[in-house]
């Protein structure tokens, strides 16, 4: 009989410490580096050129620049809700960079108006970080970091 009751608090104290098993998705984390231009340079800006340097090397990927958005008004009917997205004025985009490390990199950005004329020329150094898109308990995905441009053509870190 002590034998079955230790073995019964022994099953219940160890199944208060069993939490659901986590599922993972497949969702990866893209590596680079992510670009927002703000409004209103953003408005007189056709195209970006980024370089990406880190030990000696630089790097030149394409970047393109699409019109940023975020949610609008939510709207609510039973327990379905949406929200509108609405443009911000900005233009955002994504430059994959093979290899970039988790340690200080410099980048430079060159802003070009639909003539090809430069609008901004500006740099900074960053540090890419690994993301986890599912959760630290999912692994490690990254690394990237987002470079934003405000309105005078200055570069800032977001993270």
């Amino acid at each position: 009989m002590r034998r079955l009751l230790t073995l019964l608090a022994l099953t219940a104290l160890t199944g208060c410490g069993l939490a659901e098993p986590r599922e993972c998705t497949m969702i990866g984390t893209p590596v680079g580096v992510g670009v927002t231009v703000e409004p209103p340079l953003a408005a007189r800006v056709a195209a970006a050129e980024v370089e990406v340097c880190w030990d000696g090397s630089c790097h030149h990927p394409p970047l393109e620049l699409h019109p940023e958005t975020r949610a609008g008004d939510q709207t609510c009917v039973g327990e379905s809700c949406s929200a509108r997205m609405e443009p911000t004025g900005g233009v955002t985009g994504f430059a994959e960079v093979a290899g970039l490390p988790k340690r200080p990199v410099r980048i430079r950005l060159t802003l070009r108006d639909p003539l090809g004329t430069q609008v901004a020329d500006t740099a900074i150094e960053v540090t890419p970080a690994g993301r986890f898109p599912n959760g630290p308990d999912c692994g490690e995905g990254g690394p990237n970091a987002t470079v934003v441009v405000d309105r005078h053509g200055t570069a800032r870190s977001r993270d």
